[in-house]
């Protein structure tokens, strides 16, 4: 007589090991010094990859070897040195990315098989080392999360094409999976707004604006299809109606840019100026599209653009902190991890 096994009904041998799963968190990146050299090797590296700077020709190799790479790093030095952890001789972005894997890992505990790791696109330490160490640990399945709430190529795709490079040259691949781009997730938009809210009220001062600065993009690359900017923009809706707040009280920026083509606009350095010669007084800012504190942040945000409210009539300024390590940033990445984890778990 024959007897049939229902696969659905089939359950694992008591005594099997589930493989063990990966998870790496990956961020930008920082130099590995706050000198001139280190700056300068981040800048060659990240400035090199054709998703940041799309037109990788002659003329921008010129401009890149002959003026840049010559003059830039000693000046981002200087901002780098402002920020620097001298404790660790290591930028913030570095240790805040290494207190949210080990966190991360903690909120996990339940789930033994899992591995969490971290890495940063550009420096140290890299994706290539750390897929290496994880598939050394035995994970035969590894989940990487590009830290960046908003997708970009210039951001997101360039994780993947590394990731995806380095497994090119696997004989033994892990399986891999890569975390979506959460920027109007719920639990997301509710840790911002928790987040401002709890800033905010450790203020002396009300601001009379709220300031939303994202790292900026070439207009070209939204021209040719990037979902950046309308990502960006979900971000702020959400915010603004978790908030309660209009458009003309949470305010939409974009800082960082970079050469002479026209970025993504309004400008955030440009708005700050312009509110305080309209006669804003207080103003904060917070900065959705980083999830970690860094140069963009701490220096460019808090320093340089607080400076610049000031010199021009304002006279209250604060920059509101990213989620980081806070348990309302790790509760963000924990969720997204499980959802991508569903049946791998």
């Amino acid at each position: 007589m024959t007897v049939i096994v229902p696969i659905l009904g089939a359950e694992p041998a008591a005594d099997s090991v589930p493989d063990r799963i990966g998870v790496l968190l990956v961020n930008l990146g920082t130099p590995d010094s706050a000198d001139t050299k280190g700056v300068r090797n981040y800048l060659r590296e990240f400035l090199s990859d054709p998703r940041v700077i799309e037109n990788q020709g002659l003329f921008w190799k010129l401009a890149l070897n002959g003026l840049i790479l010559r003059t830039r790093p000693a000046r981002k030095a200087k901002d780098y040195q402002k920020i620097w952890n001298t404790e660790t001789n290591e930028s913030p972005l570095k240790s805040i990315t290494r207190a949210q894997r080990q966190k991360l890992a903690t909120s996990l505990a339940a789930h033994p098989n899992i591995v969490v790791d971290w890495a940063m696109r550009y420096g140290n330490p890299s994706i290539r080392s750390r897929i290496a160490a994880l598939h050394d640990q035995g994970c035969t399945r590894i989940l990487v999360v590009p830290l960046y709430p908003q997708y970009s190529a210039a951001t997101s795709a360039t994780v993947c094409d590394e990731a995806f490079r380095v497994l090119s040259e696997m004989r033994a691949q892990p399986t891999l999976r890569v975390a979506p781009p959460y920027y109007r997730d719920r639990a997301y938009i509710d840790a911002l707004a928790a987040s401002i809210t709890a800033h905010l009220a450790t203020l002396p001062f009300e601001p009379e604006r709220i300031v939303a600065s994202f790292h900026g993009m070439p207009q070209a690359y939204i021209d040719r299809g990037d979902p950046y900017q309308s990502q960006c923009q979900a971000t702020t809706e959400a915010l603004r109606k978790k908030l309660g707040l209009d458009e003309n009280r949470l305010l939409i920026t974009f800082q960082s840019r970079f050469g002479y083509d026209q970025w993504l606009q309004p400008y955030t350095d440009k708005t700050i100026e312009g509110l305080a010669k309209e006669g804003i007084k207080r103003l904060a800012v917070v900065m959705p599209g980083f999830a970690s504190d860094c140069l963009e942040t701490l220096e460019e945000i808090a320093q340089e653009n607080a400076e610049l409210f000031l010199h021009n009539g304002g006279e209250h300024f604060s920059a509101v902190p990213c989620l980081n390590d806070s348990d309302g940033g790790i509760a963000v990445i924990r969720q997204l991890v499980l959802r991508e984890l569903q049946g791998w778990l």
